[in-house]
């Protein structure tokens, strides 16, 4: 009888603590804590492992405020003291922009940190990700990120890059490197790859794991456009010359000004979105000039005839894919599961011309993610590791 009754008391405490343990991993997912994103020493906006976004403004005359994320507005309640407060639904891992609604003016949340995005200077939150180890910033060895400022006489306008160096750079003054140029995608500019992207941080944790090789990493803006009509210019819609910047100007700049090894052998190319759309036409009409490319969430417009040299593309094809097999030793593209169209119709008949073609590639899908930013993180940190071997 006392055996038994130990054995139901066992029983007992096995299950409570069980539930104890299910409440405390529930209460967990629920708890919301301060992002990352925001500026130090502030409380708000807050995540949690569910993916809710909580934000708070202080506005004791508004009669409205409404978050806005993710492609919808939440409303948003205010206390006596004048603190209104809302809260979003589950959003994916990863980074996002947001903005607060005050009374139908849209504005940056005071309390996070802002990115340029969407064509503005705005809020931005991390929403925390299973993953997201390989861009924390860790104790490891940690790059230099500088900013080069260089007059374009093709756009006759002050322009700059951000470069990445590895650790240890400037520390031995012998060695080179080969480099990587990395483009933002539309309503970005320089500063996504480093602020939003944590390229450097991806790639000072891959080279301290030794799974990826020291590099030069160069962001440039993708918005580059000819000289002519100001009132064109400022609208946005003059003649792009991005592509004739970045090999007349930048890549013999970043060859002078830092100990590269300016060969196509150690010289790679890619970008995200409208970069992805850039740094493929730029690579099929310089196959000199680089052997490693990557596309990120690739856009419709893949190069047509007009776009490229004919005698590698024509009529929609690669005119020749030895010559592709040959000279490309990697062509990469990612692309998130949850994309929105046209991307994945895009990249899909992308790849099958590849695979008519015969040409070999590398794909990549990263789960459960959109046209967003931890989907190029992943493409990054999968892609890099397979430069320059």
């Amino acid at each position: 009888m006392k055996a038994k009754n130990i054995i139901v008391l066992f029983t007992c405490c096995l299950a409570s603590h069980f539930c104890l343990a299910q409440t405390e991993q529930t209460s967990d997912l629920k708890t919301f804590r301060p992002a990352e994103s925001n500026q130090p020493g502030k409380l708000f906006p807050q995540v949690n492992r569910e993916g809710k976004v909580r934000a708070s403004l202080y506005a004791p005359h508004a009669s409205k405020v409404q978050l806005d994320l993710g492609g919808k507005k939440y409303e948003m309640t205010k206390n006596e003291a004048g603190l209104w407060m809302g809260e979003s639904d589950p959003q994916d891992e990863g980074f996002h922009y947001y903005q607060l609604n005050v009374d139908g003016a849209s504005i940056p949340d005071p309390n996070s940190r802002y990115f340029y995005g969407a064509g503005r200077l705005g809020s931005g939150i991390e929403v925390p990700a299973d993953d997201e180890a390989f861009y924390a910033l860790q104790k490891v060895p940690h790059g230099l990120v500088s900013e080069n400022i260089y007059y374009s006489d093709l756009t006759k306008t002050w322009r700059r890059c951000f470069i990445y160096t590895p650790a240890g750079y400037y520390e031995n003054n012998k060695s080179r490197f080969p480099v990587l140029y990395l483009q933002h995608g539309s309503f970005e500019d320089e500063t996504g790859w480093v602020n939003q992207g944590k390229a450097n941080l991806i790639l000072d944790n891959l080279i301290a794991q030794n799974k990826a090789k020291p590099m030069i990493i160069v962001t440039d803006n993708g918005y580059a456009l000819k000289p002519g009509d100001k009132e064109t210019a400022q609208k946005g819609q003059g003649i792009s010359i991005f592509e004739d910047v970045l090999i007349k100007e930048v890549i013999p700049m970043i060859d002078q000004r830092f100990r590269t090894l300016a060969d196509r052998e150690h010289r790679a190319i890619a970008g995200l979105s409208m970069g992805a759309n850039q740094t493929m036409r730029i690579v099929m009409k310089n196959l000199d000039k680089f052997a490693y490319y990557g596309g990120f969430s690739g856009t419709s417009n893949y190069p047509s005839t007009d776009a490229v040299d004919p005698n590698v593309f024509m009529d929609g094809k690669f005119k020749n894919g030895t010559e592709v097999n040959h000279k490309l030793k990697l062509l990469w593209l990612g692309l998130g599961t949850k994309e929105p169209a046209p991307f994945p119709k895009s990249v899909g008949a992308f790849k099958a011309m590849l695979d008519q073609q015969g040409i070999k590639y590398t794909y990549y899908e990263s789960p459960k993610t959109a046209h967003e930013w931890l989907t190029w993180r992943r493409s990054l940190q999968n892609f890099a590791p397979l430069l320059f071997r």
